[in-house]
C-alpha cells in the first residue's frame, strides 16, 4: 500500500497581509451643478466693472459706475417712469410671445405629422427665415399702422421661427423603429401622437422656447424705437438724445435681467418635465 504525503500551499504573508488596491475610475461627467452657477459670469462682469470704476479706469461720461447705475434707477423708479416703462415692455413681449408660440407649435406639429402640411408650411417658413425679420418693419408699419398691433406683430415672428424649426426638427428626428413598435402593439394615432411622439419632440421644442423667449428681448429693443412714446426702449432713446448713458445702462441691465430670468424658468420648466432624462446636465 502506498502512502502519498501532500504538502499544504501556504501563501506568503506579504501577500496576506497587503491590501489590495483597486484603481479608482475617473468619472468622465462634468459633476454635481454648483448652486446658483448661472449667477457666476455676471457676478464677475459685475466686479470687474465695479472694481475698473473704483480704480478711475473708466471714463464716468461714457461707462457710469454700477453705483452711480443703481442710483439713476432708483430715480427713475421713484417718479414712476421706470415702472411704467418696464410694464409696457412686458405687455408687448407678453403678447407677441404668446402669439409667436402658439404659431410656432401649430405650424410645427402640422408640419411635423402630416406630408401635406409639410409641403404647405416648410417651405414658407424656410423663405420667412431667410428673410431679415426687421427688414419687414417698414412693411408692417404700411399694412398695420404705427401703433402697437406691428410691433407685436414683429416680435411674434421673430418667436415662432425657431420654435418651428427646432420643434420640427425634433419630430423628424424621431427614430422610425418607435413608429413600427406602436404599429406592432396596435396604438393608435392620438396614442401614438400623446404617448411617443410629444415626449420625443420635448427636448427640441424647449430648445426653440429659450431662444423665442431671448428674440422677444432682442426685437423690443428696436422696435420700442419706433415710433414709441413708452418702454424701456423709448426710455433709451430719449437717454441717447441728452447723452444720459446712465439711463441707457438701465435699461439694457433690465433687459438682461428680465432675459437671463425668463430663460432660467424655462429651464426649471425644462428639468421638472424632462426629469425622465439621464443627461449630463442632471
Amino acid at each position: 500500500m502506498t502512502t502519498t504525503a501532500t504538502t499544504p500551499i501556504v501563501s506568503a504573508p506579504a501577500q496576506q497581509n497587503s491590501p489590495v488596491r483597486r484603481a479608482k475610475r475617473r468619472s468622465l461627467a462634468p459633476g454635481e451643478r454648483l448652486p446658483a452657477s448661472r449667477l457666476v459670469g455676471p457676478g464677475l462682469v459685475l466686479a470687474l466693472w465695479a472694481a475698473a470704476s473704483a480704480a478711475g479706469q473708466l471714463d464716468p461720461a461714457a461707462v457710469p459706475a454700477p453705483w452711480t447705475v443703481l442710483r439713476t434707477a432708483g430715480q427713475l423708479w421713484s417718479d414712476g417712469t421706470l415702472s411704467t416703462d418696464v410694464l409696457t415692455s412686458l405687455e408687448r413681449a407678453g403678447y407677441g410671445f404668446a402669439l409667436g408660440l402658439t404659431a410656432g407649435v401649430v405650424l410645427a406639429l402640422a408640419a411635423g405629422l402630416s406630408r401635406v402640411g409639410e409641403a404647405l408650411i416648410d417651405g414658407t417658413v424656410q423663405l420667412n427665415r431667410a428673410i431679415p425679420t426687421l427688414g419687414l418693419i417698414p412693411l408692417f408699419i404700411l399694412w398695420l399702422g404705427i401703433g402697437e398691433t406691428f410691433k407685436i406683430a414683429i416680435i411674434a415672428i421673430v418667436v415662432y421661427i425657431p420654435i418651428y424649426l427646432n420643434l420640427h426638427a425634433a419630430l423628424s428626428g424621431i427614430d422610425h423603429r418607435f413608429v413600427e413598435l406602436a404599429e406592432v402593439q396596435g396604438l393608435s394615432r392620438n396614442r401614438f401622437v400623446r404617448q411617443i411622439v410629444i415626449p420625443g419632440a420635448l427636448p427640441g421644442f424647449f430648445v426653440g422656447l429659450r431662444l423665442g423667449v431671448t428674440g422677444s428681448w432682442l426685437s423690443l429693443v428696436v422696435l420700442e424705437q419706433i415710433n414709441a412714446t413708452s418702454g424701456l426702449g423709448y426710455l433709451m432713446f430719449q437717454a441717447q438724445n441728452y447723452g444720459r448713458t446712465d439711463i441707457i445702462l438701465v435699461g439694457l441691465l433690465i433687459y438682461g435681467v428680465f432675459g437671463l430670468a425668463s430663460d432660467s424658468a424655462v429651464r426649471i420648466v425644462e428639468r421638472r418635465v424632462l426629469s425622465w432624462r439621464r443627461t449630463l446636465s442632471n
